[in-house]
């Protein structure tokens, strides 16, 4: 839940809690340097490769 990676979801108009699909980038010092909440599988690889540099 710290982390946004759990809430409320819908599906079919039912309401739900369960697992955001979300991604976080963390560099070698521990450092958040990318943060994708609600982010689509097909660009979740795309944006984080973006966040790199």
């Amino acid at each position: 839940e710290k982390w946004g990676a759990w809430g409320e979801r819908s599906m079919y108009g039912r309401k739900f809690m369960g697992v955001i699909r979300s991604h976080w980038l963390i560099d070698e010092d521990g450092i958040v340097v990318d943060e994708q909440i609600k982010i689509s599988p097909t660009k979740s690889v795309e944006k984080a490769i973006k966040a790199l540099g």
